[in-house]
């Protein structure tokens, strides 16, 4: 039976496909968001919601201390306000009066301490241990009032403190990683738990005693739905209201008349990168000039068009550009293949026509010409320039990235091959280990610009995130200094600097920010696009009453 269900929907997809979809998506409850998960959620508990879905989920029925604005920029939650000392060691978090758990219980200062005891108690399993930094103690000054101290500044310390609070009086001495806690979360959050069908769909409710007034939409229901070419019918026919699409969906199936008459569209950089890395202690990559010439040789623009369909945009660095980090300033290396060969003359690498022992080909400056690049090789010391890039197995979009730039790189001379790992190989075998040449990865980035972890010469040890082995002494003295520097307008010019410094040293060649591309049910308003998304607002929402305003 299970069998000619799916053949029946597979059918009624292929037809939709072929057809349209001509008929106004069934909604039963207007009020009810519905969105499209690809898997389920395990634990909801913030302290060990490590998995998107359980942190989307947790992410409205916890609050923390702090959370960002619209703008990217961290602003009160459970904390109405707060004092930083002037050296930044000590932290006075004010706290909201009016909170609420969602079994009416007060929320108070003891809660917080809790939360933090808690999450760096060593027997706890939780994937955030790290996240308060170099946190000394935390004290209880008075109901509504903490005092954290650092045995050191930490910048990123507010944004640490927007991991969602627990309560005190349902899990002191618990064990909280038990289902019956994971699973019957008690928070302060917009919307508390109703009803979980494992495998099936959350749903949500409204909590009427919300601190910032009760969320105008009644019920969120995440359904899980396990394939994006389903997904995607149900949003059509009504089943739910939003969903992230792919390149391929929003660009060929969501033009329709019908789509754009019932849905919004949304397109916004994401927050992450991908990257061509380089194992900074191969001679070859090691040389400046040689990293910028081959950025010059890599057509960005061409990975774009050709692996997300043009949903993305260039990068320059490791900050996205809607971060507040981000230096507008700073020009990309274009692709330009003649001033990549001059660079890669200064190198001592130079073009020779079918071996590496031929006469050396003239560079474009000195009257040569290369719109013929066939059977060229660059060269050094009789050596041809030849690497191997990994990739890690079943990321379809960097492999056929790897693959546009083993072209791009072929027309200066480069032979490069692609290597495919199985993930967890590549990166304990190869990566830590720095076994490779090069590498093509991505980061999924913190709101905070903080990059000490990936970017300063001390975290170069096995299983450390500067794997590539970057080494910059001006840049180690500012990702310090922007860690134990409050003031925003003065760490904006830090990462600023730092953005310079890496734009011209490449040691990445940083390649694309994809976009992320939302769509939603128009009866939904009071949705406003902003650097840090669509959801920030999401208690604001709301659907008109009278259906004929839907659509406007």
């Amino acid at each position: 039976m299970r069998r000619r269900i799916s053949l029946l929907l597979l059918i009624s997809y292929f037809l939709f496909l072929a057809f349209g979809c001509t008929r106004e998506p069934e909604i039963k409850r207007p009020n009810t968001i519905t969105v499209g998960f690809l898997a389920d959620a395990k634990r909801l508990l913030p302290l060990l919601a490590s998995d998107s879905a359980s942190g989307e989920i947790s992410g409205l029925i916890f609050n923390g201390l702090t959370k960002y604005d619209k703008n990217i920029k961290i602003t009160g939650d459970l904390a109405e306000s707060w004092d930083i000392s002037p050296d930044g060691l000590q932290i006075t978090f004010h706290l909201r009066k009016d909170v609420k758990w969602h079994d009416g219980v007060e929320f108070t200062a003891e809660d917080v301490l809790f939360t933090c005891k808690t999450v760096i108690d060593p027997e706890v399993p939780t994937p955030y241990s790290s996240n308060y930094g170099p946190l000394e103690k935390v004290e209880v000054l008075n109901k509504y009032t903490v005092k954290v101290f650092y045995k050191e500044p930490y910048a990123p310390a507010l944004e640490s403190w927007a991991m969602g609070i627990i309560p005190k009086h349902i899990l002191d001495g618990k064990d909280i990683t038990s289902e019956k806690y994971n699973r019957n979360p008690i928070g302060t959050g917009p919307y508390k738990l109703k009803e979980w069908v494992t495998g099936q769909k959350i749903v949500l409710e409204a909590f009427d005693k919300y601190f910032e007034g009760r969320p105008g939409i009644d019920k969120y229901v995440a359904r899980i739905i396990p394939d994006m070419a389903t997904m995607f019918l149900e949003l059509k026919f009504g089943g739910i209201d939003f969903m992230g699409l792919t390149p391929p969906q929003f660009k060929l199936q969501a033009n329709s008349e019908f789509f754009n008459r019932y849905f919004q569209k949304f397109r916004y950089p994401s927050f992450g990168y991908t990257y061509l890395g380089y194992n900074l202690l191969d001679p070859r990559f090691s040389d400046k000039r040689v990293r910028q010439a081959l950025t010059h040789s890599i057509n960005k623009e061409d990975i774009i068009d050709g692996v997300l369909l043009g949903y993305g945009t260039p990068c320059t660095c490791p900050f996205p550009p809607e971060s507040w980090a981000y230096n507008p300033a700073v020009k990309d290396l274009e692709y330009n293949p003649e001033k990549a060969l001059i660079l890669f003359a200064q190198a001592g690498w130079r073009l020779h026509r079918g071996n590496c022992v031929s006469p050396v080909e003239p560079l474009p400056s000195e009257g040569g010409s290369h719109k013929e690049y066939k059977g060229l090789i660059l060269c050094k010391d009789g050596k041809p320039f030849s690497f191997i890039v990994l990739v890690n197995q079943g990321n379809e979009a960097r492999l056929k990235t790897a693959q546009i730039i083993k072209e791009n790189l072929k027309r200066v001379g480069i032979d490069m091959n692609i290597r495919v790992l199985e993930w967890q190989a590549m990166l304990h075998e190869f990566i830590d280990k720095k076994r490779f040449e090069a590498v093509i990865m991505g980061w999924a980035l913190s709101r905070d610009p903080d990059a000490y972890d990936i970017w300063h010469s001390s975290k170069t040890r096995e299983g450390e995130f500067n794997f590539i082995s970057y080494k910059n002494e001006e840049v180690d003295r500012l990702l310090l200094l922007g860690r134990r520097t409050f003031d925003i307008e003065k760490r904006r010019k830090i990462y600023h600097r730092i953005h310079e410094i890496l734009a011209d040293g490449q040691p990445y060649t940083f390649l694309y920010v994809p976009d992320a591309l939302p769509v939603l049910h128009k009866r939904f308003k009071g949705v406003e696009k902003a650097p840090l998304g669509i959801w920030y607002d999401f208690i604001h929402w709301y659907v008109p009453k009278e259906k004929n305003e839907w659509y406007r």
